[in-house]
């Protein structure tokens, strides 16, 4: 039996819309933000686990705010451009830890 026989027919596939990459513009954010419903984080940890924790998630939200309004690189994010943003999307502004982590995010994604 040729091998073609064994092969399930598909669908035809559709042309994707153009994302961030593809787009002849900037894709600008979709806003209004909307959060997760926030859930209390586990009792009994050091304090500095907390800080931690909710710096990490901060980071994580501004570099795809970041990377959603088309700063790829991290030599891109400056701390102003990174501050700049969290006012844009809602947080507070950012240490400058976080926004070393956000670069060190955005450098470790690729």
């Amino acid at each position: 039996m040729p091998a073609a026989a064994l092969k399930p027919k598909t669908k035809p596939t559709r042309k994707p819309l153009p994302t961030q990459s593809t787009a002849k513009h900037p894709v600008l954010l979709d806003l209004p933000y909307a959060p997760l419903e926030k859930r209390p984080l586990p009792p009994g940890r050091p304090r500095e686990w907390y800080i931690t924790h909710n710096r990490r998630l901060k980071a994580m939200r501004l570099a795809i705010a970041l990377l959603d309004s088309g700063v790829y690189l991290p030599n891109q994010a400056r701390n102003e451009t990174i501050r700049d943003t969290a006012e844009t999307i809602g947080v507070h502004p950012p240490s400058d830890t976080t926004c070393h982590m956000v670069r060190a995010l955005m450098r470790y994604s690729r």
